[in-house]
């Protein structure tokens, strides 16, 4: 147990509620809980994602490993290979190695999303960040194609705090 929420570093089988597990904070980029402690999970992560009308994912990009996003609640705008569509809840999202994409929230959207992406040796990474016009109306796009997320990331996470851990909000998740 930690001050924001359970945290669990075992190797074994375990249970944990989303409500009751240690969530992050990442300002601009919504808040998630992964449901890992200092040990990452070896072969996919996930989490849950909360975003807030302008918040978004991530940075438009590509890599080499699958993801697959699923709308437990909510609307939001899956931006994929420069296009845009509305997600709603229960909309599934597969994503192929090497396809461009990110998940924003638009000013009049709210969405909780489930995201799994694979891991591993060879899996992951060769993340390249790049440039997107239908992204950069969200704020979501680098000015510069990078495979440096310092970079990429460097303007959003200026001004959050070093610690961005924070304990589940009431009527973050449904059913509250």
């Amino acid at each position: 147990m930690s001050k924001n929420g359970l945290v669990v570093d075992g190797e074994g089988w375990f249970v944990v509620n989303a409500r009751e597990s240690r969530w992050r904070d990442e300002g601009a980029l919504g808040s998630y809980c992964t449901f890992e402690g200092k040990r990452r999970f070896p072969h996919f992560g996930i989490n849950i994602s909360l975003f807030e009308p302008g918040e978004r994912m991530g940075m438009y990009h590509r890599e080499n490993a699958q993801e697959a996003f699923l709308v437990l609640e909510g609307t939001c705008t899956l931006i994929v290979e420069g296009k845009e569509r509305v997600l709603r809840a229960w909309d599934f999202f597969y994503c192929a190695p090497r396809t461009e994409h990110i998940i924003v929230a638009g000013e009049d959207q709210r969405a909780v999303v489930l995201a799994v992406g694979g891991r591993g040796r060879g899996v992951g990474g060769g993340i390249l960040y790049t440039v997107c016009k239908a992204a950069a109306r969200y704020g979501a796009s680098v000015v510069r194609e990078t495979a440096d997320s310092a970079v990429a990331y460097a303007k959003l996470r200026a001004n959050l705090p070093r610690s961005r851990f924070v304990k589940y909000r009431r009527g973050w998740l449904p059913d509250d």
